[in-house]
């Protein structure tokens, strides 16, 4: 019997994914950046301008959806959606377009789907040792995950943290490169926010990174001609790398990272933030490597899907 074909979207503050296949065998894989958070950290809603990025962003899934034989679709929605007052008018618009309602994840859910994509993107990775610490930064917030004693035990611990790379830039770095000031500040919104988490990062003895600020600032590790999705994918870094890619990423300006052949134009101005976040996680989690998958949150949606 064949494997039905299933569909995965994910919507975040800063990107919209779909994923397509009958897996383990994917099909379609895709990513548009269109900053659906974009202010909602300041007024309390989604922008007309960002529905509108978002919605024309839904349209081109429609079409791919529209060319294969997709017998279900789960489309998650995640921080940016929770935070806004005008949350119905997105759901609305999801509707019209694909016929189905977003799912709005609570933060429990959306870091389990995460661990869940990526520990099993990494089977058979010598370096994945239990627990293990999945970090997911998304625009809005970060998932931090711990895994149990043992890989087959699942999620033990896991929250969601209201700092992500879009709201802390625009709570934060308002200059270009940030002031010692604004970095200052923004080290110190997330030191407070890992301190009041009640997941105990420092049992980790894995840390495993995913998603997009992740995947980037792994690109520049790997200094890489170009953004290359095989060459990351599993790649194991040593953490002082990682944290001094991070400080260079922040102490860039953006005429500076859009010179950057790895980096998509639509982190360009995020992506500093972004990387503070990971470096602030790492200092507190005390790993000696990081290990970067590719398959996140959008994976674990689908494979909720799946028979397998």
């Amino acid at each position: 019997m064949t494997d039905p074909v299933v569909a995965a979207i994910d919507c975040g503050t800063n990107t919209v994914k779909l994923l397509i296949g009958a897996l383990p065998d994917v099909a379609v894989r895709e990513a548009r950046m269109v900053r659906l958070g974009e202010g909602v950290d300041r007024t309390g809603e989604l922008s007309e301008a960002a529905l509108g990025r978002t919605f024309a962003a839904l349209d081109e899934y429609a079409d791919l959806l529209a060319a294969h034989d997709v017998s279900r679709l789960r489309f998650c929605a995640t921080s940016a959606t929770r935070d806004a007052a005008n949350a119905e008018v997105f759901a609305a618009g999801v509707e019209q377009r694909l016929g189905v309602r977003p799912e709005v994840l609570s933060g429990a859910e959306e870091a389990a789907l995460s661990y869940a994509g990526a520990v099993r993107g990494l089977a058979g990775l010598a370096e994945l040792v239990a627990p293990v610490l999945v970090v997911d930064i998304g625009g809005g917030s970060t998932e931090l995950v711990l895994g149990g004693d043992d890989l087959a035990d699942g999620v033990a611990q896991a929250e969601s943290l209201q700092v992500g790379s879009v709201r802390l830039h625009e709570r934060h770095l308002h200059d270009d490169p940030p002031t010692r000031a604004q970095v200052e500040a923004c080290t110190a919104d997330l030191d407070a926010a890992l301190d009041g988490c009640p997941v105990e990062v420092a049992r980790a003895r894995t840390v495993v990174g995913v998603a997009g600020t992740v995947t980037t600032v792994a690109a520049g590790v790997l200094d890489l001609d170009a953004y290359d999705r095989e060459a990351i994918d599993r790649a194991v870094l040593d953490v002082p790398a990682v944290e001094e890619q991070a400080a260079r990423l922040l102490a860039m300006s953006t005429a500076e990272r859009r010179e950057l052949r790895w980096l998509h134009p639509g982190r360009v101005d995020v992506i500093g933030a972004g990387a503070l976040v990971l470096s602030r996680v790492l200092a507190h989690a005390r790993p000696q490597r990081l290990v970067v998958s590719e398959s996140d949150i959008l994976d674990g949606i689908a494979w909720s899907l799946s028979p397998r």
